[in-house]
Parts: structure tokens; C-alpha cells; sequence
């Protein structure tokens, strides 16, 4: 029977509800979310203090991951070894943690999904950047708590000099909740952190001026500022985060080269995902698929067959395969040991409130330890002014006791000024000896004086905080990894955008890029700033102009289609980089050319779009008509059947128009002839054709300039412009270049002067460039003189001119 007095009546619901409230919240507060103040889960804290107390520095050596790990259970994290090794182990790997807080030492996984090799195999100590998350912590920066025996203290929180919880991110699954923090640049952090210490009143728009959105350590691309803006608003969004995949040529076929993967994808998943894609025939055009990764870097090539579209298959493995993956960001953190979903500048304002308690606990230890000595000095200072009376009252003393307390009793010295006056060795009666006692007391009363500055004076706090953040900027700052690019889903796109002059070059093969307009220049000498761009050997800048991030550069092909992008959308690169392929940018097909590059800040009515085509049709429209180009493109003109776009410019209806043929004829008519038309018009004639003839070129008259012409064979000349008289539009032109046997067919003219450079290339690939000021000058029937030397069966194929002049041509309209 049992005893009624000691059994208590329990509602079963009651007790369940509050056991696991209790069970929950252990799990929440101590294994689960991390602090916002150090950005650290209990598990990873203990961790690095047990290394710090191993002295696991980083100019020491490494010590077992097994002897870590053990005296982590041992003293503070009793709950496997398992989970601390796990946790050792995710803080040495450089892809999982942005900036890394273990140095280790063996294999500690890779990529691809490889586990570490186990504790007793590798080794460990601390990162540099770890000692600034410990800096002072025996300076009573912060409360040490009893571990789970009560036979040991431990911190319950780092001083976490930098901003770790944004910095290094935080993943957990909690009770009920989940944290899911992305790592952030440290710069840019910090750099939020000083927003808030200059403006308090900051927003988070201001604050999103700094910290651009998360920093991967794998790098990849953020497609969208949406999501970041969201999370940063709220604590909640979801961001699409794209690999960096690009479109290369090799010995006629195309291949997809990714040299970076979203964020926490397995590679050799992805690898095995994408093959049974092509196996199962979803996604077709995939010939063969390499990991060619190494020490140097990630690179996967994707290899196409001859007729596949590059850009169909790329946009089909981001919509299949993690190539393309979304990152659910929920920025919870315990704040005094509660969880709360928190907005970016929450974040940051509870790490400098943290701050703040830091610096001036370790100010007060720093306070009280001056003090302290200060007055030990004091009390020397007193004993060295009465030194005959004090070496009296000792040697009369019988014991140090007596001696002690005499001290006290007849200079009003405390216990410890008397005891350190009995322990003062003889040499401090010495001249240069006291000279040091004052010297030092003088000192320290400056810094007394400083430090009690500190804690009345919260600027003066503000202000050191600011300078120790900049120190860990500068010593572990680095460049952004992730890019972020812009969503047409994005509000006020360019808004974000700093305007700014840049310059575009665009290779013959189709390499693009963008560089700061004042760089540019600046690198220029003697008016050949191409020079200063990489580029293939058989390749060079065919197009080189000045525009702006907001203005329009819209692309012709010879297929007659238009695509359009902003200037901010072309990618920045370095002076000598040579650039992205413009197949990246751009979904044009393999054997699509850009024929012409334009650039213009808005759309007006009064200026027009002058389009030639290779059977001799001329077209006009208001470049009005072209505002709503789509990202697949647009039809520009209207092409018949075998028909090419040869040229376009841009005017304002009163200029002069000059078309040349393959066999030698070319006709100058005003551009009033030609009447406006609508975007998908054909044109009308502009020269009337002769038998197995084809329009080459067409040009805006320039009447400082000359004609040059260039044949097949490699012969050319220059013609002054005023031997060409101006015809009706649709005459059979008159002869500009005498064609021969010897000379060939015409391959293209240009309206050039003494400055531009041409650059011909022949059948075989070979490139040659000219000076436009070296070619003779002769009448328009006249054969011209050899350029380029060919061989049999080699022909010239191409001709392009090079702008070398002292300036860059800006926008042209």
C-alpha cells in the first residue's frame, strides 16, 4: 500500500506540456540557435575556449582533433563526441564557413560530399581571425558560468571582436524553430557596424548601402535583390542563388564551364544528377559532362553537340539541377537567452550594445588594474621620501609583522603599501630607480585619467570601437566572392546603380566587358588603349565606345535581331581582362554575328535607325519603335529569304548614306530619300543590284574622312569622298573599286581617316593590322595596292576597323 501523503494527483496534459516546454527550450538555448552576440552555438564556443585554454594558438603547433575533442566533453559539452567533432570539423572546411575559425591539419571533407577522416587522424589549432572572437576574455569581458559538473567555469559568451553572427552565418534546427543565418563579407559588415556607430538613426537601406546581401564562401550568383531585402526587413526571404556557368568554344562546339556552385550543393551529386537528366533524355544536347576540378579551383565542363543551343540547355540545368538553388534565410538568434527572428539592423544593434559591455568591462579591469598600482606607487613614493625613518623603523622591528603595521600606523600607508614597501628591493633606492618609480606613477595617472574618460564618455567608447573594427577589417578583410545580379523582378533597379562613365569593348570573337571610362583612359599611351586588353591571338576589339551604367546598348545581328541591355548589366572587368562572351548576356545562336553596337540614353522620336542588308534593301525607323525589346530579343528588320543585316547606324534624318557591292560599286543618296517605316518592314531599294552581286557594306557619309576599300586578294586604296556624287536611291551606283582576276571581289569598305587602324582577316584565321595612314590614296577605278598577302586558295574574308584615336567615341546620338 502505498503511503497517500506522498503521492501528488498530476494532470497528464499539464505535465507533458510543461516537460516539454523544458525539453525544448535546453534544446533552443543550449545546443540549437546561436547568440547574437558572438554569433556561436554552445557547442562551437566550448570548442574554441578549449582550445584557447590548450593554447592552440596560431604560431603553435597542431595538436590531435581527438585530444580537442575530449577535453570538450571532458569540461563542458557532455552530449557525444560525435556532434563536437562534427562541429570542430565544420569550422576548418573553407567551403562551409566563410571565413574558417579551426586550422586543420589531414582531410576534413571536401565538396563533393567527403566526410572527414577520423579525430585520431587529424589535427587542429586556431585560425588568426579565432583570436579576435577570444581577444581579452581573461580581461573579464564577459560572465564565466559554472559547466554541467560545476567543477570547471566556462564563458557564457566570446567577446567576438567582429560581427561573427552575420559574418560566418548560423544554421540550426531547433523545437518548433530553425535559423538558417548566410555568411556575409567581413568588410561589409563591419562596415554596417560603423553605419550604425556614425547614424544611429540609420535604415536598413542605408545600412544595405554597405552589406550588399550574403557572401558565400563558394562564391556563386545571387540572381535578385529582392530576397536579400526582405530577410534584411524582416528576418525572412528566400534568395536564388545561381552557379557561375560559362558558354566557351572549342574546335566547333560549344561547352558549358561552371567554375562555382551554389552554396551547400554536393558536386559530385550535382555531377551524378546531371547525367541521369541526359540518360533519361530531359534534358537533350549534352554530349559528355568532365569535373576537371583541382587544387587550383572548381571547373565541371559540360560538353554540347554541334546543333545543340547553349542557352536552352544552360536555362534547362538551372531549372532541373541544383545548378540553380534557393537559400531560405530566417535570421533567429537568442538575445538574453530568448529567441527572436531579427531585421539586419537588430543584428547589428545587439552586437554593438555587446560591444559596448565589452569595452568597458575591459576598461574597468584595465581601471582597477591601474589603480591598484598607483597606489602600491604611491606607497613607494612615501616610503622613498622618509627612506632614513622607514630603514629605522625596519631594523628596529623584531618581526615583519611589528614592522608591517609600524609602517602603517606612522605614514597612513595601507596593508599592501606597507608590504610592498618591506619587499622593495635595494637597488630602487638608487638615483635612476626612483626616476623610474615616478616616471611610471606619472604615466599611469594619464591612463587612469583615460580610462575613466572612456567609461563617462560614449563617444570616446564609440569612437574605439570603431577604430579596433577597422583593424579587424583591415588585417582579415577581403573581396566579395558572391555577385549579385539584377532581376528584371527587382523595383527601381537603377536606383542601386551609381551612374557612372564606363567603356565597353567587344571583340571580333565576341568577348565583352565594361571598365570605369577614367581607368581607361588613364592606361592609354599614344592613343592605343586597346593594347591594354587580353585577348586571343587571332582575336581583337572590333567595338570600343564611352556610354554610361544607365544608358541603353542595344546589339544587331546579321540574323536582323536586336537584343538590349543597360550598361550597369555589362560585367565589370579589369583593364586587361578579356572580358565575358557575349553568348552569356545575350541568347544569340552560334552562327549569329553582332553586325553593329549602338548606345543611347533614351528612346526619342526624332532620331532614327538606318539598316542595310545584303541584297541591297535599305530600311528607316524611328528608334522609337524599339523600346519594348524582350530578353529573347526582337526581329529589327524584316529579312527575305538568303537576306543578311549588314550594317545599321543611327541618325537624325539628315545625313548621307553610302552602300557598296561585292563587284565593285557603291552609290551615295540622301538619307531624305528614304522614307520611315515600321520595325518589321523589309526596306526598300537602295542600289539596284547586278547579276551575282551583293551589297558589303554600308556607311554614314563622312566628309572629313575618305572611302577605303578592301578586295578579297588583300588589295586596297583610299578614295576621297568627294569623287563619289550624290545619286537618286536605287540607281546602279557607280564604280568604286576596278575588280580583277588579281584582285578578287570586294569584302567590305569603311569611311575612314588618318588615325584609325583596320584589321583584315583571311580564310586561314590570320589577322594583320593597319595603319589607315599607310595605304595609298588613289581614284575610285583604280586597282590599289597589295595590304595582305595570300596564298592559294586563302582569301580575305573580313575586314574591321580598329578606333585607335586620342578619343573614344561616346554615345552617337
Amino acid at each position: 500500500m502505498f503511503d497517500e501523503g506522498k503521492i501528488l494527483p498530476v494532470d497528464i496534459s499539464n505535465e507533458m506540456k510543461k516537460c516539454y516546454i523544458d525539453y525544448a527550450m535546453s534544446v533552443i538555448v543550449g545546443r540549437a540557435l546561436p547568440d547574437v552576440r558572438d554569433g556561436l552555438k554552445p557547442v562551437h564556443r566550448r570548442i574554441l575556449y578549449s582550445m584557447y585554454e590548450l593554447g592552440l594558438t596560431p604560431d603553435k603547433g597542431y595538436r590531435k582533433c581527438a585530444r580537442i575533442v575530449g577535453d570538450v566533453l571532458g569540461k563542458y559539452h557532455p552530449h557525444g563526441d560525435t556532434a563536437v567533432y562534427d562541429a570542430l570539423v565544420r569550422m576548418a572546411q573553407d567551403f562551409s564557413i566563410r571565413y574558417t575559425l579551426v586550422d586543420g591539419h589531414g582531410n576534413f571533407g571536401s565538396v563533393d560530399g567527403d566526410s572527414a577522416a577520423a579525430m585520431r587522424y587529424t589535427e587542429a589549432k586556431m585560425n588568426k581571425i579565432t583570436l579576435e572572437m577570444l581577444r581579452e576574455i581573461n580581461k573579464n569581458t564577459v560572465d564565466f558560468v559554472p559547466n554541467f559538473d560545476g567543477e570547471e567555469k566556462e564563458p557564457s559568451v566570446l567577446p567576438s571582436r567582429f560581427p561573427n553572427l552575420l559574418v560566418n552565418g548560423s544554421a540550426g534546427i531547433a523545437v518548433g524553430m530553425a535559423t538558417n543565418i548566410p555568411p556575409h563579407n567581413l568588410r561589409e559588415v563591419i562596415n554596417g557596424v560603423i553605419t550604425i556607430i556614425d547614424n544611429p538613426d540609420a535604415t536598413i537601406s542605408e545600412i544595405m548601402n554597405e552589406i550588399k546581401g550574403p557572401d558565400f564562401p563558394t562564391a556563386g550568383i545571387i540572381i535578385g535583390t529582392s530576397g536579400i531585402k526582405s530577410a534584411y526587413e524582416t528576418g525572412r526571404g528566400k534568395i536564388l542563388v545561381r552557379c557561375k556557368a560559362e558558354i566557351e568554344e572549342e574546335k566547333g562546339r560549344e561547352r558549358i564551364i561552371v567554375t562555382e556552385l551554389p552554396y551547400q550543393v554536393n558536386k559530385s551529386k550535382l555531377i551524378e544528377n546531371i547525367a541521369s537528366l541526359v540518360k533519361d533524355k530531359k534534358i537533350e544536347g549534352i554530349s559528355d559532362i568532365r569535373d576537371e576540378s583541382d587544387r587550383e579551383g572548381m571547373r565541371i565542363v559540360i560538353e554540347l553537340k554541334r546543333d545543340a543551343n547553349s542557352n536552352v540547355i544552360l536555362n534547362q540545368l538551372y531549372k532541373h539541377t541544383k545548378m540553380q538553388d534557393t537559400f531560405g534565410i530566417i535570421m533567429i538568434a537568442l538575445v538574453n537567452n530568448e529567441p527572436h527572428v531579427l531585421n539586419l539592423k537588430e543584428i547589428l544593434t545587439h552586437y554593438l550594445e555587446f560591444q559596448k559591455q565589452v569595452i568597458r568591462r575591459r576598461t574597468k579591469f584595465d581601471l582597477d588594474k591601474a589603480l591598484a598600482r598607483a597606489h602600491i606607487l604611491e606607497g613607494l613614493r612615501i616610503a622613498l621620501d622618509h627612506i632614513d625613518e622607514v630603514i629605522n623603523l625596519i631594523r628596529s622591528s623584531k618581526t615583519t609583522d611589528e614592522a608591517r603595521n609600524g609602517l602603517m600606523s606612522n605614514f597612513q600607508l595601507s596593508e599592501k603599501q606597507a608590504q610592498a614597501i618591506l619587499d622593495m628591493r635595494l637597488q630602487r633606492l638608487t638615483g635612476l630607480e626612483r626616476e623610474k618609480i615616478e616616471n611610471e606613477y606619472n604615466d599611469l595617472m594619464k591612463t587612469i585619467k583615460y580610462l575613466r574618460e572612456i567609461l563617462e564618455n560614449e563617444e570616446l567608447l564609440l569612437s574605439i570601437i570603431k577604430d579596433e573594427l577597422n583593424q579587424v577589417k583591415d588585417k582579415y578583410g577581403d573581396e566579395r566572392r558572391t555577385q549579385i545580379q539584377l532581376s528584371n523582378d527587382d523595383i527601381d533597379i537603377e536606383d542601386l546603380i551609381q551612374e557612372q562613365e564606363i567603356t565597353i569593348t567587344l571583340t571580333h570573337s565576341g568577348y565583352i566587358k565594361r571598365i570605369a571610362a577614367d581607368t581607361y583612359s588613364s592606361q592609354r599611351r599614344g592613343g592605343r588603349g586597346i593594347q591594354a586588353m587580353t585577348t586571343k591571338e587571332d582575336d581583337f576589339v572590333e567595338h570600343i565606345f564611352i556610354t554610361s551604367t544607365h544608358n541603353y546598348i542595344l546589339f544587331f545581328t546579321n540574323k536582323g535581331r536586336v537584343y538590349k541591355l543597360k550598361g550597369y548589366e555589362i560585367p565589370e572587368a579589369g583593364r586587361t581582362a578579356k572580358g565575358t562572351n557575349i553568348v552569356n548576356l545575350i541568347p544569340i545562336d552560334r552562327d549569329e554575328k553582332i553586325q553593329a553596337v549602338l548606345t543611347f540614353r533614351e528612346f526619342k522620336e526624332d532620331n532614327y535607325f538606318i539598316m542595310g542588308t545584303k541584297n541591297g534593301l535599305i530600311k528607316k525607323t524611328q528608334i522609337s519603335k524599339y523600346s519594348s525589346i524582350r530578353k529573347k530579343g526582337l526581329n529589327a528588320i524584316n529579312l527575305r529569304d538568303e537576306d543578311e543585316l549588314i550594317g545599321v547606324r543611327m541618325t537624325t534624318g539628315n545625313s548621307e548614306i553610302i552602300v557598296f557591292t561585292r563587284n565593285g560599286y557603291a552609290i551615295r543618296f540622301s538619307e531624305k530619300d528614304v522614307r520611315p517605316m515600321g520595325r518589321t518592314a523589309s526596306g526598300v531599294k537602295a542600289i539596284t543590284l547586278r547579276d551575282d552581286d551583293i551589297a558589303v557594306g554600308m556607311e554614314i557619309i563622312d566628309k572629313d574622312a575618305e572611302v577605303l576599300v578592301i578586295s578579297e586578294n588583300g588589295f586596297g586604296k583610299k578614295t576621297p569622298i568627294s569623287e563619289y556624287t550624290i545619286h537618286r536611291r536605287g540607281g546602279k551606283g557607280i564604280i568604286t573599286y576596278k575588280i580583277s582576276d588579281k584582285t578578287g571581289l570586294i569584302v567590305g569598305a569603311k569611311m575612314v581617316k588618318d588615325g584609325d587602324e583596320m584589321m583584315l582577316i583571311n580564310s586561314s584565321n590570320v589577322a594583320i593590322r593597319l595603319n589607315v595612314s599607310d595605304i595609298s590614296t588613289t581614284s575610285r577605278n583604280a586597282m590599289g595596292v597589295t595590304l595582305m598577302k595570300t596564298e592559294d586558295k586563302q582569301k580575305v574574308v573580313a575586314i574591321a576597323k580598329i578606333n585607335c584615336s586620342d578619343e573614344i567615341p561616346k554615345e552617337e546620338v
